[in-house]
């Protein structure tokens, strides 16, 4: 029977001794890099490395081989979290249960580190290890991805509609939109970049994205609920501050109930795009139920 508490262990491992391991190689830490590091060790989910991993092997490759692909992906997602905690974005004090990293150095460090952080992404992927050289048209297409999504028509562009829409009333369906750029994007080249670089076809492709899409969205409704319903100490950060931003919100405008179900059929849809898969697809199925479950 498939243990997904112990296979998230495994995949955390194995990511946090690979990004340990890109750090040993950038030598003799000073202010800016115990700040990435600060960032980076803060205890977060994994959630997208992880999901890299299992996009590999749920086509048939073995997950260590894309650990470039998945450290690249946490590089990323973490410079987006400082710069989403600074004074002039979300002014958040915590992340992660601990102070933000412009609150524990300063605003300037905080911005330099997540610059480095984004540049160190790609300096990752641009130069995989000889036990981890997909083809190159892969790989190309695989860093193509990742960088769509984390730019100007993906992760970006969502922060910048996010900022554009406070105080501001949204429709749903351009809420989905704005979600599936700041949240979703990045996830879909998670499960991509893993296919791509472990050698999948474009017909196991074309499933893992959008089952990539649909879970991404579903990570982001639920992070709404819990905005309103979660624990502080569970979460590691305040709750209420969408109400208190006046952003509109999957609960603001369908009721938590609601905004719960939307969350389920929306996994319950990305586990369908992903039904013709075997076993080896078991974690990717199960990374989709824990999404709408988790407490943090």
């Amino acid at each position: 029977m498939f243990e997904l508490p112990l296979y998230l262990d495994l995949r955390r491992r194995q990511v946090d001794a690979a990004l340990a391991r890109i750090f040993e190689g950038l030598g003799d830490p000073g202010r800016l890099i115990d700040a990435m590091r600060y960032s980076l060790a803060a205890g977060g989910k994994r959630i997208r490395p992880v999901l890299c991993m299992a996009a590999c092997e749920a086509i048939g490759g073995k997950p260590e081989a894309v650990l470039e692909p998945a450290c690249a992906l946490e590089l990323i997602h973490t410079y987006s979290l400082i710069h989403d905690d600074l004074p002039a974005m979300d002014d958040d004090a915590l992340r992660r249960g601990q102070p933000t990293c412009h609150v524990a150095f300063d605003e300037a460090t905080a911005i330099l580190a997540g610059d480095a952080l984004l540049t160190l992404a790609f300096q990752v992927l641009a130069q995989p290890s000889d036990d981890n050289q997909p083809a190159p048209e892969k790989r190309t297409a695989a860093i193509a991805r990742i960088a769509r999504a984390a730019g100007c028509r993906g992760m970006i562009e969502g922060q910048m509609r996010d900022i554009a829409a406070e105080g501001r009333p949204l429709a749903l369906d351009r809420l989905a939109e704005l979600h599936g750029l700041k949240t979703g994007a990045l996830i879909t080249a998670a499960v991509g970049s893993g296919a791509l670089w472990g050698g999948g076809d474009e017909d196991q492709l074309r499933a893992l994205e959008d089952y990539g899409a649909k879970i991404g969205l579903a990570f982001q409704v639920t992070d709404d609920n819990l905005n309103v319903e979660g624990d502080p100490a569970e979460l590691g950060k305040a709750v209420g501050t969408d109400a208190a931003r006046s952003k509109t919100t999957y609960p603001s405008l369908l009721g938590l109930e609601r905004s719960k179900t939307l969350a389920r059929d929306l996994v319950a849809e990305g586990l369908q795009t992903i039904a013709g898969f075997d076993t080896k697809a078991d974690p990717l199925r199960a990374i989709a139920r824990y999404i709408v479950t988790r407490r943090r």
